[in-house]
């Protein structure tokens, strides 16, 4: 293995024993200074790009039984990649990990071949680790069923209409499952009065539409809000509207939630679209199936709603671990 000086410009270069031969250590200085100067990436990147790059020269070296050359990183096979990946997952590497490597290496490996400097083929022939979908964190149903009321803002410089607006949006967040822009995109005609329905049909990603079902407190939080709103309510006007009368926009309910995180003591991630997952972990969690939830939120797949039965079981095992007398 061939020792380099310190390199100033290049962090991710200052090791002391560098995995590489001279000519592979001057192309790995050369793609760093390209990133860092041409590609604008952040110094932090470029040492994490630089990393990957010679962790993977390290596990050559080691089975190769000296420091790789260009001519031996061209000869490399879709076997030493997956051992590689192999190697990093023994050693505690997760798929978040591994695929930020694998980009880090690719793109050194992408560099060369631009430079004319060889092709290494074996890495575009490995399928990137797939990394797991992060679980959604819904709320307790205490606080979400409270976020509707106005009176946790009522000491805020607020005019009554707003409070009762921003009240009724989040109870038809989480009465209905509705992502913000569904809910922003009703119109006035779309929502029924109390007694006279009980769905509202949303317009959903894709331009798809869907039939969801309105519970009758929330409809009446609505109804209130409409009659505090100072601007006209034709049945084709926006149902929910800013200060000056124009379409609600997605920012002042993020911003209304945030306020109310604060009056509740809740964390960071109770957002408006956590009330939606809130919607579908409560549904599953007091028997509601899987095809109804799926239909209820919209989903393509059935995979994706899926995802709560995972949220399901972390909470079991949390009640469980908390409450059994032989878990403490």
């Amino acid at each position: 293995m061939a020792a380099v000086k310190p390199d100033p410009v290049n962090p991710a270069m200052n090791t002391p024993l560098f995995a590489a031969a001279p000519e592979v250590a001057v192309e790995i200085a050369r793609w760093l200074a390209h990133l860092g100067a041409e590609r604008r990436m952040s110094p932090r990147t470029v040492e994490a790009y630089g990393r990957d790059v010679r962790q993977f020269l390290a596990f050559l070296a080691r089975h190769a039984g000296g420091a790789p050359t260009l001519a031996v990183l061209s000869e490399v096979a879709v076997g030493d990649v997956r051992a590689f990946m192999a190697d990093r997952r023994a050693h505690g590497a997760g798929s978040r990990s591994l695929m930020r490597t694998l980009a880090g290496v690719r793109s050194f490996a992408r560099f060369l071949e631009r430079q004319g400097r060889g092709r290494v083929g074996a890495l575009g022939a490995v399928r990137t680790p797939k990394a797991p979908r992060p679980l959604p964190k819904p709320l307790a149903i205490a606080p979400a069923t409270r976020l509707a009321d106005p009176a946790l803002r009522a000491a805020e410089a607020r005019p009554p209409w707003v409070l009762a607006r921003d009240a009724a949006v989040l109870a038809l967040l989480y009465g209905s499952g509705l992502r913000i822009s569904e809910a922003l995109g009703l119109t006035v005609g779309d929502i029924p009065r109390p007694g006279h329905g009980d769905t509202v049909t949303v317009t959903g990603k894709g331009g798809k539409t869907r039939m969801v079902p309105v519970l009758v407190e929330v409809l009446n939080l609505v109804h209130d809000y409409f009659a505090a709103c100072p601007y006209a309510r034709t049945a084709a006007a926006p149902a929910f509207v800013g200060v000056k009368g124009g379409p609600l926009s997605p920012r002042i309910v993020q911003l209304a939630m945030a306020s109310l995180r604060g009056a509740l003591g809740l964390p960071d991630t109770a957002t408006p679209h956590a009330l939606r997952h809130s919607f579908a972990t409560h549904l599953l969690a007091r028997g509601g199936d899987l095809r109804s939830i799926q239909e209820l939120l919209g989903h393509a797949s059935l995979s994706t709603t899926q995802i709560y039965t995972g949220v399901d079981q972390v909470r079991l095992m949390e009640v469980f671990r908390a409450s059994h007398p032989r878990a403490r």
